[in-house]
């Protein structure tokens, strides 16, 4: 941050502060010739927002654009502090260290993680950037909650600077079991970084008992259930806060009437079947598209799908297309889908209906209304919420969903047709369980579902772990101000 920007965050302290690797917003033609800012799509964005407006809220993030330094600015009501990242940075920081071996060596290595000391020596710098950014910007006694894998580093380095500051940190990803994080050269490092926060949120309670597994064994620090005592006496929290979405929103938008038309439309376009397969998923290889698309193939080839009468509709957001896994991933599975296509399918009506391409919220909500199965089969996922999107858009209680035992979701929605992704048998028999199910049975699963992720929905997530942190006592603060 140049001194300027540095001046300028000074003399707008928020009492309530979110990090983030980016900011809530992207950027846009205005239709005139120039730029201008609009919300960027999402959940946290949308739980965060009234609460980023109540407390004078501030984000902390990157923009987007290598190499372009920009003052902070307001938007929408609250306060955004950009973070220059150069385009090295970017490379080194986020598609290398954050994403080449973070990434996997999480998702319980589905790819091999990679560790060069350059890429972590990026990270330290760019933690180091967001921390001082997020010091400038907070009032004294402020709130400040640290979002995700990127930023492990923030709340160790954000309390040197500033300890009369309450420290929330989520991670948003899988936390792995020790025999995989000790692979990490830099493990004591990350782990005592995390340790910065006053409370460690993670998706499930397995996450976050592989977490004080690591300090005990490793740190050979002193724990006790979620409460781990550092050596100089304070305390950290690691606690579960599964996180959620915004389903009367979704709902809402998937009962509208133009939602209603376009997902009866869609189905036209696939031929009116009187089956329909949906997946929904970025391009990634945690999220088990091949595996799906393998089984559904010999579904077809075993004759007990018709593809005449039952289509497959995979949506696959392009996702990180600069890194070597993703690519070799894009290239797999294409010619998956051009061999099934071409063996089983016909020039009317492909077996699957292959969409690598981003679309809008409205769009998605219109292909959950349309499908009546709905398949979620990631090898590994710290939560996933498509299975929660889907859920919350069947009003009419109807529809089937099929999912991972090893999302994060599997322990909260029970409900669902569960499946071993690794199992191709099994990703068979979910899949033609939910098929061919009562439509009883269908009814009452998915009532089920509804009642869980309407009762624990994005708001409920964001109070639960807002509320925990705002009930430790307060920060020991010096008399002073803030301290860059």
């Amino acid at each position: 941050m140049s001194a300027e920007s540095a001046e300028a965050a000074e003399s707008h302290p928020a009492d309530f502060v979110v990090v983030a690797n980016r900011l809530p917003v992207d950027r846009a033609s205005d239709g005139g010739g120039g730029t201008a800012w609009r919300t960027a799509p999402g959940g946290l964005v949308t739980a965060l927002e009234p609460v980023m407006r109540d407390r004078q809220g501030a984000w902390v993030g990157w923009h987007g654009a290598p190499d372009e330094a920009l003052d902070p600015f307001d938007y929408d009501g609250y306060h955004l502090v950009p973070v220059q990242l150069s385009a090295q940075e970017v490379e080194e920081y986020y598609e290398g260290f954050s994403n080449g071996t973070l990434w996997p060596l999480y998702h319980d290595v589905v790819a091999k993680p990679e560790y060069h000391r350059e890429w972590w020596d990026a990270y330290h710098a760019v933690n180091e950037r967001f921390a001082e950014a997020t010091a400038q910007v907070a009032a004294q006694g402020a709130t400040v909650w640290v979002q995700d894998y990127q930023l492990q580093l923030v709340p160790q380095m954000l309390r040197q600077r500033r300890p009369d500051l309450r420290i929330g940190y989520f991670l948003h990803i899988p936390f792995p079991p020790i025999e995989l994080f000790q692979q990490l050269p830099w493990r004591r490092q990350i782990i005592e970084g995390l340790l910065g926060a006053d409370i460690i949120g993670f998706q499930t309670p397995g996450g976050a008992q592989n977490f004080t597994r690591i300090c005990r064994h490793r740190l050979k620090m002193e724990t006790h259930r979620e409460v781990v005592t550092l050596p100089t006496g304070r305390s950290t929290r690691a606690k579960a806060y599964p996180i959620s979405i915004d389903a009367k929103g979704l709902e809402s938008l998937a009962q509208s009437q133009a939602t209603l038309e376009r997902a009866a439309e869609l189905r036209r376009e696939l031929g009116d079947p009187e089956v329909l397969f949906l997946g929904v998923d970025r391009l990634d290889y945690t999220k088990g598209i091949y595996h799906r698309l393998r089984a559904y193939g010999e579904l077809v080839a075993d004759g007990i799908v018709d593809p005449r009468k039952v289509a497959f509709l995979q949506v696959a957001t392009p996702s990180r297309e600069r890194v070597e896994e993703y690519k070799r991933l894009r290239d797999e599975v294409n010619m998956l889908v051009g061999r099934i296509n071409g063996d089983l399918g016909d020039v009317r009506r492909p077996a699957i209906t292959y969409l690598h391409a981003s679309f809008p919220r409205a769009e998605l909500a219109a292909m959950y209304t349309a499908a009546d199965v709905c398949v979620v089969t990631p090898l590994r996922d710290g939560m996933n919420l498509v299975c929660k999107e889907y859920v919350a858009c069947r009003s009419n209680t109807d529809g089937a969903l099929v999912l991972s035992e090893f999302t994060g979701a599997a322990g909260e929605l029970r409900q669902a047709y569960m499946i071993n992704p690794y199992d191709i048998n099994s990703m068979k028999h979910g899949m033609t369980l939910a098929m061919n199910d009562t439509v009883q049975n269908k009814r009452r699963r998915m009532r089920a579902l509804r009642r869980q992720v309407f009762t624990h929905d994005i708001d409920a997530w964001a109070t639960s772990f807002l509320d925990d942190l705002a009930a430790l006592p307060p920060a020991q603060a010096p008399s002073s101000g803030p301290q860059a």
